[in-house]
């Protein structure tokens, strides 16, 4: 079998199931590993063969695992078509065997016979002969009695909300029963070609022209009579089965076709004929409208749940954040904070100590939304402990970075500025990790860069960090940012930049601290005329009386 597994952000994976038992989780040491997915518990399921089949087992994880439409608490056993979510995974199962067993393309077989055997249609042309048919019905009309009930039975069946898999099975019985078939097979187009979705009997071998004729032109093809017919009675199955007709349809969703119905009678059956044909081809165009509505929905139920997870994620993660900052005499601080998705990756804080010191804190994850914040959201523990810790900021930063490094993930490090500001002189020693220089405003209008920086946190291990020192004098302004705020573009391409964002604070600096971040916000909004951002922005501002 062979799984394809989709993450929240798009990516794609293919693993062919071969081996007696494979796992997935969080943890490394599963074959299948998403160390990102905090849905996932460490080790979440399992897929195991028991000589026969596979099953997927559900390893007591905190959040479960659901097969189609139902959570599961027993070993399930696969089958090809099945959808398992996981986390924020999404696994469909193809049955790479069966495929192979069930169905074959043979080169042997025309689309259309030399001795005019072959019936030819389309639904176009049976909708057209129902609109036109007078109300004496005749043997060939779509408005039979037989027709009229097999259409309001494939309406009452498919009617209900039933998983894909099980839609499939429905729609085959409804077509064998209705065309008194004894043997048939759904396939549908996906990435990897055509894939079995239910069948009755096996063997089948499909002439390559037709399949090809049936996508492709969207035609319906009876072949009424296979043995008379070269070019299929040399086919092992027709030979076989004593296949003597046989009918294939696509299965259309307006111009799109998203796969084809085959069925076949034996010589002791009656063959096909052309009200056959047309029926079938009606009916697969309702199955197939059916089948993309259930796809949809699931598409839909996907989202849903995506979307009520992203807003609880960022819920947490706000509630990361500092809800207030803090109040010291002589000072006034302000911080905002605003992802450029649901949730983000950048990161502020201040913790304010008896000593009469406080800690300044900043960060930006590389890369946006959800892996993103799943690293803040570690980082901020981190921080956490080395703000109770009280550590200078560059032994804080060594620590951090140390840590950090061992727990690396590839292509994704931390940019990162700690300051510790003593209150009562204004001296500030500051340490960097990649991050923008923070800005200094003198109370007589000019610009200062906190200038100095060392490795970004996260890549090599053992790297130092470097400690500065500065003097904030009454009257100054300190501003931390994130490259969300400077990087900020028009729409002419061009950058807010250092020097714009230094000329709107000194033009509404002596606003307080708190109207300055919400008015910098707006500024920026107005800079790239929308409402939203292109990056997460982040801006800590404080001021010395």
């Amino acid at each position: 079998m062979e799984l394809t597994i989709s993450g929240p952000e798009g990516s794609r994976r293919k693993f062919e199931l071969t081996n007696g038992r494979v796992s997935l989780g969080r943890s490394p040491d599963n074959q299948l590993a998403y160390p990102d997915d905090p849905w996932l518990s460490r080790s979440h399921l399992a897929f195991e063969f028991d000589g026969h089949c596979w099953f997927v087992r559900d390893c007591a994880s905190h959040n479960g695992t659901v097969v189609n439409s139902e959570a599961i608490k027993a070993p399930h056993r696969l089958k090809g078509g099945d959808r398992i979510y996981a986390g924020h995974l999404v696994i469909e199962v193809y049955d790479q065997e069966v495929t192979t067993q069930i169905v074959s393309f043979v080169q042997r077989g025309p689309a259309t016979s030399e001795r005019g055997m072959t019936i030819v249609t389309s639904l176009d042309k049976a909708l057209t002969k129902a609109a036109q048919h007078s109300p004496e019905h005749s043997e060939g009309s779509l408005q039979t009695p037989r027709v009229v009930q097999a259409l309001i039975r494939a309406g009452q069946e498919l009617a209900g909300h039933r998983p894909l898999p099980e839609l499939f099975s429905v729609i085959l019985d409804l077509a064998l029963s209705a065309m008194k078939a004894t043997r048939g097979v759904i396939l549908t187009l996906e990435e990897q070609g055509l894939i079995v979705r239910a069948s009755k009997g096996e063997g089948f071998e499909i002439s390559t022209a037709v399949r090809d004729r049936v996508l492709r032109e969207r035609c319906s093809l009876v072949i009424a009579d296979a043995l008379s017919d070269e070019g299929f009675r040399e086919q092992i199955s027709i030979r076989k089965h004593r296949v003597r007709s046989v009918m294939a349809v696509p299965l259309q969703t307006g111009d799109r076709v998203i796969g084809l119905i085959y069925l076949d009678n034996g010589d002791v059956v009656r063959t096909f004929g052309r009200d056959d044909v047309e029926l079938l081809t009606v009916l697969a165009n309702v199955a197939g409208i059916r089948i993309e509505h259930a796809r949809l929905a699931e598409i839909e139920a996907k989202e849903q749940l995506m979307a009520l997870e992203l807003a609880q994620a960022s819920e947490i993660q706000q509630n990361l954040l500092p809800a207030h900052a803090p109040t010291v005499d002589g000072y006034d601080i302000a911080g905002l904070n605003v992802p450029c998705r649901t949730v983000g990756g950048d990161y502020y804080d201040f913790a304010a100590y008896q000593d009469g010191r406080l800690a300044l804190v900043i960060g930006d994850v590389a890369g946006k939304g959800l892996p993103a914040a799943l690293m803040m959201s570690s980082l901020q523990a981190r921080v956490q402990m080395l703000l109770e810790t009280q550590p200078s900021p560059d032994a804080a930063l060594t620590v951090l970075n140390r840590n950090l490094s061992e727990r690396a993930v590839a292509g994704r490090f931390i940019t990162f500025f700690y300051a510790l500001l003593h209150l009562d002189s204004g001296v500030l020693e500051y340490s960097n990790a990649g991050h923008n220089y923070p800005l200094l405003l003198r109370s007589d209008g000019s610009v200062e860069e906190l200038s100095g920086s060392n490795m970004v946190l996260g890549i090599i291990p053992d790297a130092r960090y470097e400690l500065r020192k500065i003097t904030m004098n009454p009257g100054d302004m300190l501003v931390l940012f994130s490259d969300g705020v400077t990087e900020a573009r028009n729409s002419k391409g061009q950058e807010l930049g250092e020097e714009g964002l230094a000329e709107f604070l000194q033009t509404h600096g002596k606003k307080t601290a708190e109207e300055t971040v919400a008015s910098l916000a707006e500024e920026v909004r107005r800079w790239c005329e929308t409402t939203t951002f292109g990056d997460d922005f982040t801006i800590v501002i404080t001021k010395r009386f």
